[in-house]
This record gives structure tokens, C-alpha cells and sequence, in this order.
């Protein structure tokens, strides 16, 4: 499970933020999550607790955007979404793209401190 691993550069900065404002726990954390990252939402849900366990951020929510990947297609002249399946031509004209405009994510959108 890949997903513990990338949960913990976030804890580690997460908290180490919480721990420059004084310390305060961390009440919930907001991810942006690309659908290309190779991420399973509910592996990702599932290890939250591990990752967390004994850090600042350990019973904070956890809530994941979850990003579908785009490309740009020349032939369309337009972002169209591609499956997990995607290659590199375009599932609606059959024109070769490698242009990911998103899906790529895997991102800190925000951290929330309890008062």
C-alpha cells in the first residue's frame, strides 16, 4: 500500500506547521488527489489513521478532491478525460496527445487547527 507513503510528507509537514502555531491539533486535512497518481481513494481513507496515529494530526479528518484526468487534444481544441487506461491519443478523435492539464494532483489544499 503506496498510499501510507504518500500520507507521510503530509503528516510530517501538516504537523510541523501545527507545531509553528503553537501546537494545536489538527482537526481536519484537505487533499487534492489526481486520478493519473496511481492512488486508491479507499486505500488512501484506510491508512489516514495509521499515518496519523501519535502526531498532532491523529482523529483529524481527512477530505480528498478528487481530481479526473484531462488532457488537451489538438484535434478537439479541447480538455477531454481520459481513463486509467489512457494511450496518449485523444478517446474521442484518436489524435496523439501526451498533454495532462490534470489528474496529476497530489496536493495540501488546507489544514484545520482546533481552537
Amino acid at each position: 500500500m503506496h498510499e501510507l507513503g504518500l500520507l507521510q510528507p503530509v503528516v510530517r509537514n501538516v504537523g510541523a506547521a501545527a507545531e509553528r502555531a503553537g501546537g494545536k491539533r489538527v482537526a481536519s486535512v484537505g487533499l487534492r488527489v489526481g486520478a493519473r497518481t496511481g492512488t486508491e481513494l479507499d486505500a488512501l481513507t484506510a491508512a489516514w489513521p495509521l499515518a496519523t496515529a501519535g502526531t498532532l494530526l491523529e482523529g483529524a479528518a481527512l477530505d480528498v478532491d478528487w481530481v479526473e484526468a484531462a488532457i488537451w487534444c489538438p484535434g478537439c481544441r479541447s480538455e477531454v478525460k481520459i481513463d486509467q487506461f489512457y494511450a496518449l491519443r485523444c478517446p474521442a478523435c484518436g489524435t496523439p496527445s501526451g498533454a495532462l492539464v490534470r489528474g496529476n494532483e497530489f496536493e495540501i489544499v488546507y489544514a484545520e487547527t482546533l481552537d
